[in-house]
């Protein structure tokens, strides 16, 4: 659920800071008080258009923060693991718009896109009221609604996963027979199985084969390099390093014989006489022992091209081609048995089919039956809610196609007629925002939450009603209060009566600027703001009376 909203410098707000609680909360506020500001910075951190408008006048910028408690939304949670964008199993969305109309956004601290704003946004809050932004409008969202209300996960599931196995049995089978290219493909991985098989070698053997081709490369340098040491170690020169150290061991000797304490030193040239001795020798025997055969540097050398060439063709390292090998032999494998193997597949899909026509058509049964229980259960409630009249109804109509499809044979329409007399149209082509909100109010009691949204936004939802329909607004706002975090701006002391919250927007203006607060109120100014609603400016003891009353009245209903 949303937990808080923070603004800076929006519109007529400098700032402001907004703590939510579960249940229901009502926002009011004179006229032109900017009760709906909170419903925009909503609608912009869930990536609606912004521009340089919004910008306080003065300021360089507006900032927009909200942070969501997301325990209940594993769909959200599921959503930022995909994106790398979790932290700590919070959710704070930002948004900074600038005065030039520049915006960036960012979700849990990192950079975000708009797409990134709107899906995350439609698995946290959604708005009503307004045509932007809300689920209830996609088709999509009306089936998994109506699905959501029928409680058929299982056979669901059953459905989507049978067809999603039939598919890939078809894509294995489309593989498998290869039409006319099934022979062409034998042969070609015949082809290359032979090549890798002759060339392709594992990384050890590879390894020893550069090396190879290093040292024959190189082959006569290095004879010429090693004899060079050899001579420099133990040459005929005087200067040559055995004769030196001779010398040097002869002259110590001499002294030690008058200072023992010189011994130990002369013990070490023994040594070293000793390992540069087996130095030289060594190095004697690699210069005579260096291969300087041109046929085996040529054969070492086509190895290599051979391999390189394979890389390319394979688009390969030439370290991971001997691994190759195992894919190719599966493969072919499966293209020369492929007649067994398809009548396998052939059978095992047919299967598929039917079980999938037995759970798709018990999947249908229960869409038609819900969809006509929940038309009736929201048809009534819209009389209810001022719409007297008034008709939602649900169309299921065939997906198309004769594939098995994830989602079942059908998609649904919601249909609505606000006023009698009227056609049935669609939901998404409702043109009154406050018919729309009422309507989404209608089906949101309904279904009883059933969506996975955590908040619910409600602007404009008591547009053009008033007495007893106003009471009965609120009171189901209230119920739905109940099961989700709701968020009602509205004008009418019978709504805001009914919230377990009351926020308070007011403006001030000191004859150069005009600037403006959100207050969350406590119980005397949750009196008064009622009074003020019921009687205008005037606000005498029997409004404030009255507004007790109807606030003990919500309290107890």
């Amino acid at each position: 659920m949303l937990t808080s909203l923070y603004v800076r410098h929006f519109a007529v707000v400098e700032a402001a800071e907004v703590a939510f609680d579960p249940g229901l909360t009502v926002v009011s506020g004179e006229t032109g008080a900017g009760k709906s500001l909170l419903v925009d910075a909503l609608m912009l951190l869930a990536g609606a258009r912004a521009d340089s408008g919004m910008v306080r006048a003065g300021s360089d910028r507006a900032e927009l923060a909200a942070e969501f408690d997301l325990a209940e939304l594993p769909a959200a949670r599921d959503w930022l693991r995909q994106e790398e964008l979790d932290e700590d199993g919070g959710c704070q969305l930002r948004r900074v718009i600038r005065a030039e109309g520049s915006s960036r956004a960012w979700i849990n601290g990192r950079p975000a896109n708009a797409r990134q704003l709107g899906e995350l946004a439609s698995l946290l809050v959604e708005i009503h009221g307004q045509h932007e932004h809300q689920a209830l409008l996609s088709r999509a969202h009306q089936l998994a609604l109506l699905d959501a209300c029928a409680g058929h996960d299982a056979l669901l599931a059953q459905v989507r996963d049978t067809a999603l196995q039939w598919r890939e049995l078809g894509a294995r089978m489309r593989k498998l027979s290869g039409g006319e290219d099934r022979a062409g493909r034998i042969e070609l991985l015949q082809h290359e199985l032979g090549e890798l098989e002759k060339w392709a070698l594992p990384r050890a053997e590879l390894l020893e084969l550069e090396a190879s081709h290093k040292r024959l490369a190189n082959a006569g340098r290095l004879a010429e390099g090693t004899a060079g040491v050899v001579d420099l170690l133990d040459g005929d020169s005087e200067f040559a390093l055995r004769r030196a150290l001779g010398r040097a061991h002869a002259e110590l000797g001499k002294l030690a014989a008058l200072d023992d304490k010189l011994a130990p030193l002369l013990e070490l040239l023994d040594n070293a006489a000793i390992q540069l001795g087996e130095a030289a020798d060594g190095l004697g025997r690699y210069a005579q022992d260096v291969d300087l055969d041109p046929q085996r540097y040529a054969d070492v050398d086509s190895h290599l091209a051979h391999l390189h060439e394979l890389s390319r063709r394979h688009r390969l390292p030439v370290g991971e081609l001997h691994e190759r090998l195992d894919a190719l032999r599966v493969e072919l494998a499966e293209l020369e048995g492929a007649g067994d193997a398809l009548e396998k597949l052939a059978g095992q899909r047919q299967r598929l089919q039917h079980d999938y026509d037995v759970a798709a058509t018990q999947l249908s049964q229960s869409r038609s039956s819900v969809a006509v229980r929940l038309g009736e259960e929201v048809s009534a409630l819209m009389a209810e809610l001022g719409m007297a009249g008034g008709q939602l109804r649900i169309e299921l109509e065939p997906a198309g196609g004769d594939e098995p499809d994830p989602q079942g044979r059908e998609r649904c329409e919601l249909l609505v007629s606000a006023n009698p007399g009227q056609p049935l149209r669609p939901l998404r082509k409702v043109a009154s925002g406050g018919e729309l909100a009422r309507i989404s109010l209608a089906i949101e009691v309904a279904t009883l939450g059933k969506d996975t949204v955590g908040s619910m936004i409600f602007d404009e939802v008591d547009a053009g009603i008033g007495g007893a329909v106003a009471e009965v607004v609120g009171q189901k706002l209230r119920a739905l209060g109940k099961l989700r975090q709701v968020l009602c701006v509205t004008h009418l002391p019978q709504v805001a009566a009914q919230g377990h919250a009351h926020l308070c927007v007011t403006k001030h203006s000191d004859g150069h600027s005009t600037h403006t607060r959100i207050e969350k109120l406590d119980a005397a100014g949750r009196r008064d703001e009622l009074a003020r609603m019921l009687g205008g400016v005037e606000i005498t003891r029997e409004t404030r009376a009255h507004a007790r009353q109807m606030l003990e009245q919500a309290q107890t209903g």
